[in-house]
């Protein structure tokens, strides 16, 4: 079976099912396996000199692992593929996250920033519903590139080993990737290796929105708000939304405590948003991950 159709079958299935409670409550799911090993990774090599290598080496070692384990789980045929490549894309448990903010907010703030701060890293006490539902908003368009498109296209690329690759570089960047006291050296290979996975997922997802919003024609206006996004590849995605939707996102906010004064991007989008912006932006996920699967699909059979 081609790449084409496993990855294809990979989306159905997510779609289907997500991230079904029966049997992660049971069995620890790869991504929990991928978290620990980043742990481990950090409490025993990021100490002392040479913080910036011992980083490098930790990424090294972890990705070397993580393409020898996608290539001793290949042998199990497609099946085992697509199970895996299903488990590891998280479009369902997304829109259900995503949803579950537009939920929260038409009860009140305080649920709705109960239930945003389970997928921003963001401070959610001081938010008011605007700022939760851009919150929401922004996390769902960079995770359709960090958690559909970039999984889907580095399986395509280097079937599962590929797969396995991104999916511990983008743990590790989430984990250690910041520029805290603790990680700003030994997280810097992680960063930008997630960079560099994540270059050209990032700016198909752009497009995908894009096309399926009839937004050919703001395609320069979203790579001119991508560049003012403090990172090289979140800006595409979520530029693209704030367009698709007509609504401004990013803007100021506060981590740790501090507020970070942050451009808005499509600055002339509402900015007096809420749930109803946050349920659009859960169709515009299935539309991106509609047209992500008609590409495959196509894909398959044109070079079949």
């Amino acid at each position: 079976m081609s790449a084409a159709a496993i990855l294809a079958g990979a989306l159905l299935l997510d779609a289907a099912l997500g991230e079904p409670r029966w049997l992660w409550d049971r069995v620890m799911h790869p991504a929990v396996l991928m978290g620990r090993a980043v742990e481990l990774a950090d409490s025993r090599l990021n100490t002392g000199d040479n913080r910036t290598l011992r980083g490098g080496v930790a990424m090294a070692a972890l990705g070397v692992v993580a393409v020898f384990l996608g290539a001793v789980l290949s042998v199990g045929g497609w099946p085992v593929e697509m199970i895996l490549a299903a488990v590891l894309i998280s479009q369902r448990s997304l829109v259900d996250h995503v949803r579950a903010v537009a939920q929260a907010l038409r009860i009140s703030v305080g649920d709705a920033r109960i239930a945003v701060s389970r997928i921003v890293g963001r401070d959610t006490a001081e938010m008011d519903a605007p700022s939760i539902a851009r919150a929401a908003i922004e996390s769902a368009a960079e995770n359709l590139s960090d958690g559909v498109i970039a999984p889907a296209f580095w399986f395509l690329v280097g079937g599962l080993p590929g797969l396995l690759l991104y999916k511990i570089t983008n743990t590790a960047d989430s984990m250690i990737g910041y520029r805290t006291d603790r990680h700003r050296d030994f997280g810097w290979a992680a960063a930008r290796f997630d960079d560099l996975l994540n270059l050209i997922p990032a700016r198909l997802t752009a497009v995908l929105v894009a096309a399926v919003h009839g937004r050919w024609r703001d395609l320069p206006a979203i790579a001119e708000d991508a560049r003012l996004h403090r990172s090289p590849n979140a800006g595409w995605p979520e530029a693209a939304m704030a367009r698709a939707l007509g609504v401004a996102l990013s803007g100021p906010r506060a981590y740790d405590g501090r507020l970070r004064d942050y451009p808005f991007v499509n600055e002339t989008g509402e900015k007096r948003i809420g749930a109803n912006s946050v349920d659009a932006a859960c169709k515009a996920l299935w539309r991106g991950w509609g047209a992500a699967l008609g590409l495959v699909v196509l894909g398959g059979v044109l070079f079949a």
